[in-house]
């Protein structure tokens, strides 16, 4: 069984799912804003969003119900949300590394998964941030959304109520660790690409070859040859 909430305003999802599984025994229980004050993102980073143009959606997973490891349901979080995306758009989304999404060279998912023991039961908190209707980013150059990126108009509510139904049914029948690994691989983001990348204060070209079971990112790099790299210790310039 699975269950959508709805709220008018909150300060993040990931926060507030918490409170509906202290009353619910679900395996999937889902909440969602469109307008989410202090959400937040991979690594303490902040996650702003204009009020009534985008969509704050986070979706508990009992644990025990996922027989992978947090890196491999990181990736397969990430590309059933790409291929939502995709399928929705018809567009050809990527995955950023690890797990934002881009279209057309424009951020327009961030996710965030963390893990919590809530009510004796170990979950999954998957939240995401997505970009749906706004129009103006300001100072964030590499933000855009699907309606700067395709053109098209979406209303918010069948939005997150298809994408929670997509999702939930996803992780019901889980694919190999093998396969995910490769559907991830096949939509990263300038893969076998020339880049260019910054390691703590010094830049250089590279090219992403791929992300491996362990959860790196192995890049041939210029000067440096072919190495692994975890998240935050390299960044992709695009």
């Amino acid at each position: 069984m699975d269950q959508l909430f709805y709220l008018k305003e909150c300060s993040s999802t990931n926060d507030e799912v918490s409170k509906f599984l202290l009353y619910e025994n679900s395996d999937f229980i889902g909440v969602s804003t469109f307008n989410q004050t202090k959400g937040r993102g991979q690594y303490g980073n902040t996650w702003a969003a204009a009020a009534g143009k985008n969509v704050a959606y986070t979706l508990a997973v009992k644990a025990k119900n996922i027989l992978l490891t947090d890196f491999i349901f990181n990736y397969y979080t990430a590309v059933v949300i790409r291929d939502y995306l995709a399928n929705l758009t018809d567009k050809d989304v990527k995955i950023k590394w690890p797990n934002d999404m881009i279209l057309k060279n424009k951020k327009i998912v961030g996710i965030l998964i963390e893990k919590k023991k809530i009510n004796q039961n170990n979950y999954f908190i998957i939240g995401a941030g997505f970009n749906i209707l706004q129009d103006q980013f300001e100072e964030i150059s590499h933000a855009g959304s699907l309606l700067t990126q395709t053109g098209q108009v979406f209303d918010l509510e069948d939005f997150v109520f298809n994408l929670h139904e997509y999702l939930s049914e996803k992780l019901k029948t889980i694919p190999s660790e093998q396969d995910i690994i490769d559907h991830f691989n096949l939509h990263l983001f300038r893969k076998d690409e020339i880049s260019v990348f910054e390691i703590g204060k010094e830049r250089q070209n590279g090219i992403i070859r791929n992300a491996d079971e362990k959860g790196e990112l192995w890049i041939e790099l210029e000067k440096d040859g072919f190495k692994p790299f975890y998240h935050k210790e390299i960044k992709l310039l695009y």
